[in-house]
């Protein structure tokens, strides 16, 4: 499964002819890559996969995703492994070589 995770620009620049920027995800900075979206500037959301921006994205989406995550988060703190959500684990063939 790939996730796409919304966050906003705070800088860029170019490197070897790349736009870059400095993307803020609630409060941890990553560098990304903006080839994929030219039209993206400084106080745009964006949606960042391995290090690429691939779409731009309007605010309300946005912080409605992060509030998504945060309950996915609280969830995975509450049942931790005893999820009733969670698909067991594949059965183990113990002494099989």
């Amino acid at each position: 499964m790939c996730l796409g995770v919304p966050g906003q620009v705070v800088r860029t620049w170019q490197a070897d002819g790349t736009r870059m920027a400095e993307v803020d995800f609630g409060g941890v900075t990553k560098e990304v890559c903006l080839a994929y979206v030219p039209d993206v500037v400084i106080g745009d959301w964006t949606i960042v996969h391995v290090g690429f921006a691939l779409s731009k994205l309007d605010e309300q989406a946005a912080r409605e995703t992060l509030a998504l995550f945060a309950t996915i988060a609280a969830l995975e703190a509450e049942f931790g492994e005893s999820d009733p959500t969670r698909a067991p684990d594949p059965p183990t063939h113990e002494g099989a070589r």
